[in-house]
C-alpha cells in the first residue's frame, strides 16, 4: 500500500476503514512519527487504530502508549474510548482503572459514566405522578422531600439572598450555604434525569454594623457553583440578565463628586441566571426523543442569540424581588415542553406559576411566608393544597 499525501484526518479515517493488516501497520508507522502531524491527525490515528478487529494488537498498542507523557489529552480520550468499548475483554477491563487513577481527569470520568449508562439501557422516567398545579406550604427542604422522585421536568427559582431582605436572615453565610445545599440535594432527587435546574442569583452586600466598620460583599453566584456540583448537577450555562441602569441603586455618586481613586463602585445592572443539568449519563437527545409530542417554541417568540438578556425588572408592593414575566417566559420556552411539571421552590409572589399556567405547563409553587401563601391561594384558586 502506497502512502498517500497529504496526511490529513480524512486520509487516516479511510485507512481505518480498510481493516487490513497492511493498513494497521501503516497507522502504527504514522503514529511513530506523529509529532509531524496536527493535533487532529494525531487524535484520528489513535481512534482509527482502536477500531481494528484484532483486539490483541489493539490492546498492545493502547497499553504501550496511553501513558506516554507526550500525549495530548485529546489523544488520551481516544485511547480511553477504545478501552471502554472493549471492556468486555479482560485485558481492557483491567486497564480501565489504571488509566483513571493515573490521569484523574474529569472528562474520562464523564466518559465512563456515559458508557455505563448505555450498557444498562435504562429508560428515562416519565411523569406519572403530578397532573395538576400545586401549592406547597412550608420549608422547601421538607416539602420537596414529599414530592415523588423524578417527578419534575424544570426547576426555576431565585433563592433568598443572604441577609439581604427582611425575610432572609441567617446566623452566618456558612449556615445559608448549608441550607441551600440541603435544598439542592432534594431538588436533585425530584428532578427528572437529564432535565434543568436554573437559579437567578447575584452578589449581595450587607449593611455596615457601624460607620467604623466595613460592609461585606458575598459572591453568591460563584459559591452556588460548588453547591450545585456537590448536589450532583453539571454546569451548562450562565446567562446574564442586564437591567437598565436607571432601575438600579446608584453606587458611584462618591467618585463622581471627588474623583478619588479607590472609591469606584459600579452600578450593578446584572444578575446571573445559572443553568445546571441533572446529568446521569446520556445526551439531551434522549430527553427530546422521550416526548410523545414535541411542542415547538412559537414562531412569534423572539429567540435570543447570546447569553445576555436585556429585561426590565418588575416591582410588586407585596414582594421586594419579583420575577419579570418576560424572564419566566424565556426560561419556560427554552428549557421545558408543554405539559411539563415545573417547580419554583422559593415562589414568593408566584409570577413563575402564573406564566407557567399561561404557557400550558403544570406549576408547583412552594412558599413558607404566610402573607405570600395567602396571595398565592387567592391567585391560584384551582390549585389543590395537597398532593
Amino acid at each position: 500500500m502506497k502512502q498517500k499525501s497529504p496526511i490529513n484526518v480524512e486520509y487516516i479515517k479511510n485507512l481505518g476503514k480498510e481493516k487490513s493488516l497492511e493498513a494497521f501497520d501503516l497507522l502504527l508507522n504514522l503514529h511513530k512519527s506523529k509529532n509531524n502531524f496536527t493535533g487532529d491527525v494525531k487524535r484520528e490515528i489513535v481512534s482509527s487504530i482502536g477500531r481494528f478487529k484484532d483486539k490483541s494488537k489493539v490492546f498492545d498498542f493502547v497499553s504501550q502508549h496511553v501513558f506516554d507523557p507526550d500525549n495530548s489529552m485529546d489523544e488520551v480520550y481516544q485511547y480511553y474510548r477504545t478501552v471502554i468499548y472493549n471492556d468486555n475483554l479482560e485485558p481492557f477491563l483491567k486497564l480501565k482503572p489504571r488509566i483513571l487513577k493515573y490521569f484523574d481527569n474529569e472528562v474520562l470520568y464523564n466518559m465512563e459514566k456515559y458508557h455505563n449508562y448505555r450498557k444498562k439501557r435504562t429508560k428515562s422516567a416519565e411523569n406519572k405522578f403530578i397532573t395538576s398545579p400545586l401549592i406547597l406550604e412550608g420549608d422547601n427542604i421538607k416539602k420537596i422531600s414529599e414530592l415523588p422522585e423524578k417527578s419534575i421536568q424544570l426547576m426555576f427559582t431565585s433563592p433568598p439572598y443572604f441577609n439581604a431582605r427582611y425575610y432572609s436572615v441567617y446566623k452566618s453565610y456558612k449556615e445559608y450555604l448549608d441550607k441551600m445545599l440541603e435544598s439542592l440535594i432534594q431538588c436533585y432527587r425530584v428532578l427528572e434525569d437529564g432535565r434543568f435546574i436554573i437559579y437567578n442569583v447575584s452578589p449581595v452586600i450587607t449593611k455596615r454594623p457601624g460607620r467604623e466598620f466595613s460592609s461585606h460583599r458575598y459572591p453568591i453566584h460563584f459559591d452556588f457553583h460548588n453547591l450545585f456540583v456537590k448536589a450532583g448537577f453539571t454546569f451548562i450555562d450562565e446567562i446574564i440578565w442586564i437591567k437598565p441602569e436607571a432601575s438600579v441603586t446608584n453606587r458611584n455618586g462618591g467618585i463622581q463628586q471627588t474623583r478619588t481613586p479607590l472609591m469606584y463602585k459600579p452600578n450593578t445592572i446584572t444578575e446571573s441566571i445559572l443553568v445546571y443539568r441533572k446529568d446521569v449519563g446520556f445526551l439531551l437527545d434522549k430527553n427530546i426523543q422521550s416526548q410523545k409530542k414535541i411542542s415547538k417554541i412559537p414562531d412569534n417568540f423572539s429567540l435570543d442569540t447570546s447569553n445576555c438578556w436585556y429585561i426590565q425588572p418588575s416591582s410588586n408592593p407585596l414582594h421586594p424581588a419579583v420575577f419579570p414575566e418576560k424572564l419566566c417566559e424565556k426560561i419556560l420556552m427554552y428549557y421545558s415542553f408543554e405539559g411539563d411539571v415545573v417547580l419554583d421552590h422559593f415562589a414568593g409572589s408566584g409570577t413563575f406559576g402564573k406564566v407557567a399556567l399561561r404557557n400550558n405547563r403544570i406549576p408547583i409553587l412552594c412558599e413558607q411566608n404566610k402573607q405570600y401563601i395567602d396571595k398565592l391561594k387567592k391567585d391560584f384558586q384551582l390549585i389543590p393544597l395537597k398532593i
